[in-house]
């Protein structure tokens, strides 16, 4: 019996293998993300009628953004990383256009958008968010990496309400994204009626929240999850990581992170100069134990908690009660409410127009020549074969079949 069902595994496992895959074995339920370089659409692979997150990116702007780096690290990590607090991706391929990464859906959505729905979370939602947050990010530095990319849209949130951490495009070494000189020179702006000096902290956290999509889909970014030393080039360690997790932590209880201002260059100033600017409003109730643990992440980095290890984070007096071991067990801190398996209402609204385009003509761009620059592209394909991941894990969600 142990034997026949080895044997089917294997015959299943060198099909798959044999199997091209490409846009034809998708259908297109809906576009769920859109982003400088490219979109995120529900699809439903038509052979098993499993539902996935397919994220599209455009080689063109790839290659004239200089991204390719960044985005063969995040196949790669992916490809290695197999945990409960990473996004699993399950394929990835490409076409003269486009590359494909075909990831699990995650229904419940990023923390950007659940901070854009509240005023701000009570401790202990913080608590709960920060904690998963906190073994996710050792997750990622026990396999050797840093993130480098900590911040809220970065962190997705499973059909319970759990935390998996996503977006591996600046994990490793490449410090070119976030050279200091790039803030420092910027001009690029927020709309000009926009002046975060005058503002109390109610109405900063309201122009903060009608800003903060703009700021996600542009290509410049925000610098205000960074932490100071990677600005510097004089090198850095993980613990850059857990600079960004106290920004996070700052902005689930005051309603905007502690560094925001008019222009990313005034963001950038303001970050390396934080031993004045990092304030907590008087306004705002916060304990004594959260604004602790925010100083204890966000201070020079030979000072930062974590620095020892994580248990030095997880034995906090903030985390007092938390239970470390079966925190994915537990009720989510905020319940996520999913109807079917392809419910997208946690999800930004696009026009319906956009599903009638054809996958892959996602971009506006003419096709490029890439006669002599889409070798860069070498070796993208991957497929987990699903049967034989670590955990035997199979796609979280099936949709009956047309």
């Amino acid at each position: 019996m142990r034997r026949s069902a080895h044997a089917r595994k294997e015959t299943e496992f060198l099909r798959l293998k044999r199997t091209r895959l490409g846009l034809d074995d998708f259908e297109s339920l809906k576009v769920i993300g859109r982003g400088a370089f490219g979109e995120v659409r529900l699809v439903q692979k038509k052979d098993t009628g499993h539902v996935y997150a397919m994220k599209i990116l455009r080689k063109s702007d790839m290659l004239e953004k200089e991204q390719v780096g960044h985005i063969r690290a995040e196949r790669d990590i992916l490809v290695e990383a197999d945990s409960l607090w990473v996004v699993k991706m399950f394929y990835s391929f490409q076409d003269k256009l486009n590359l494909y990464l075909i990831m699990e859906f995650l229904p419940g959505g990023d923390m950007m958008t659940l901070l854009m729905k509240k005023d701000t979370l009570t401790e202990e939602e913080t608590q709960f968010y920060i904690a998963e947050t906190v073994l996710a990010i050792d997750s990622i530095h026990q396999l050797g990496f840093i993130h480098r990319d900590i911040k809220p849209d970065n962190l997705l949130l499973d059909s319970k309400g759990h935390v998996k951490l996503s977006d591996f495009g600046l994990c490793t070494g490449l410090k070119k994204a976030h050279r200091t000189d790039f803030y420092r020179n910027l001009n690029h702006s927020l709309p000009s009626d926009v002046n975060f000096q005058n503002m109390n902290s109610k109405r900063k956290a309201e122009t903060w929240k009608r800003n903060r999509r703009q700021l996600a889909f542009s290509t410049v970014g925000t610098p205000d999850y960074i932490a100071p030393e990677v600005f510097l080039q004089t090198g850095y360690n993980k613990l850059c990581d857990w600079w960004s997790l106290g920004v996070i932590m700052y902005e689930m209880l005051i309603g905007y992170p502690p560094f925001c201002s008019e222009t990313p260059q005034e963001t950038y100033k303001k970050v390396m100069n934080w031993k004045e600017t990092l304030t907590f409003p008087p306004e705002v109730p916060i304990s004594e134990k959260a604004k602790d643990l925010i100083l204890r992440f966000c201070c020079d980095w030979e000072q930062r908690v974590g620095a020892s290890g994580v248990e030095e984070i997880k034995t906090n007096s903030f985390f007092e009660g938390v239970d470390w071991e079966h925190i994915r067990e537990r009720p989510a801190a905020i319940p996520i409410e999913i109807k079917s398996i392809d419910d997208t209402s946690n999800f930004d609204e696009f026009p319906d127009s956009d599903i009638l385009k054809p996958m892959g003509v996602a971009c506006n761009h003419p096709e490029t020549d890439f006669k002599n620059k889409d070798w860069v592209f070498i070796n993208y394909t991957y497929k987990r074969f699903e049967g034989l991941t670590a955990r035997g894990a199979m796609p979280t969600f099936s949709r009956p079949r047309k």
